[in-house]
């Protein structure tokens, strides 16, 4: 018998628009590429590479780290496993582990589909859908989750694009590379870690090397930190930018569910796992949410959670 074998990401979907084009994965709908005049917005990977340092991935459930992967909903205890293993946290949720269907495919839109399986440390009956549209505009991505079960569920999420700094590749220059960019991140605190990088509290930025509300050069890396008490504009929306030295800005952020950023410079990667960008990811939530509360958003029972997020470049 001859097993046809497609990519190690699964099929994949390729849509355009304008000066635009995206590849979007079967493996948890994520975006491999993302191109715009033949540049490169994202870092981008082989469809047979497994995403280095969860390049493109949508992080849902949750995103980022649960201590000790226990967290308690409602009056109930629920344990995940453990993935990260050298810091004892789970970590990134569970879509990006699991081949989505394919629910619609034209020229400038793809849209997939997840049913979180019935699993012990996360049993609610959870059905997302993702869809990405090209525009002139660049990307759009909507993120919508309908509880289709009886009790309540709990929600949160992000997506960990690697913004690409202008150069291509993977290696020990990343860093050197990273500190010819600027980032602004308009958000007015930053949060506090140990080291197994979970949260401790939170600090103004206020004369620190955490303070982006202004263009501030990558020159005190690393980082691998998340910024709240983000300023939203009057339409809602929330953007930070990654200015690049090939003249170009990339823009990530998303709408008024949007509460943070988590920034990762990806310093002390192994070379072969160092995007050559940095991780700029808009949340509804941040690391340890599930455990402390903070900012879980919770899906009754018939009812939908929607996120509207974008990634777009242009001249800085």
């Amino acid at each position: 018998m001859t097993i046809a074998a497609t990519p190690r990401t699964g099929h994949q979907y390729t849509i355009t628009h304008g000066d635009y084009v995206a590849v979007i994965t079967e493996l948890g709908a994520a975006l491999r590429k993302l191109t715009y005049q033949g540049k490169n917005v994202i870092a981008t990977f082989g469809a047979n590479e497994v995403a280095p340092a969860s390049s493109g991935q949508l992080l849902i459930p949750y995103p980022n780290r649960i201590e000790d992967g226990v967290y308690t909903f409602e009056g109930k205890t629920y344990e995940l496993p453990i993935d990260e293993h050298e810091r004892r946290n789970a970590i990134h949720g569970y879509g990006y582990r699991a081949y989505w269907t394919l629910e619609n495919l034209d020229e400038s839109t793809v849209t997939l589909s997840w049913r979180v399986p019935n699993m012990a440390g996360y049993p609610f009956d959870v059905v997302v859908a993702v869809t990405y549209t090209l525009t002139d505009n660049g990307l759009n991505l909507t993120i919508a989750a309908r509880n289709n079960g009886e009790t309540n569920a709990p929600w949160a999420l992000a997506i960990h694009p690697w913004l690409a700094n202008g150069f291509d590749g993977y290696g020990d220059e990343i860093d050197g590379q990273n500190a010819q960019c600027s980032l602004m991140v308009p958000a007015d605190t930053h949060v506090t870690v140990d080291d197994r990088l979970l949260p401790t509290g939170t600090e103004p930025v206020d004369g620190t090397k955490y303070d982006f509300r202004e263009p501030m050069k990558l020159d005190q890396q690393p980082y691998d930190d998340a910024w709240t008490d983000v300023k939203h504009a009057e339409d809602g929306t929330v953007t930070a930018v990654l200015y690049r030295p090939d003249g170009m800005a990339v823009e990530v952020g998303g709408d008024e569910t949007i509460t943070s950023f988590q920034v990762c410079t990806g310093t002390g990667f192994a070379p072969d796992n160092h995007p050559a960008g940095v991780a700029v990811e808009p949340q509804t939530a941040y690391a340890n949410a599930f455990r402390s509360g903070k900012d879980v958003i919770v899906i009754k029972p018939g009812e939908v959670s929607s996120t509207t997020l974008f990634i777009r470049m242009r001249k800085a």
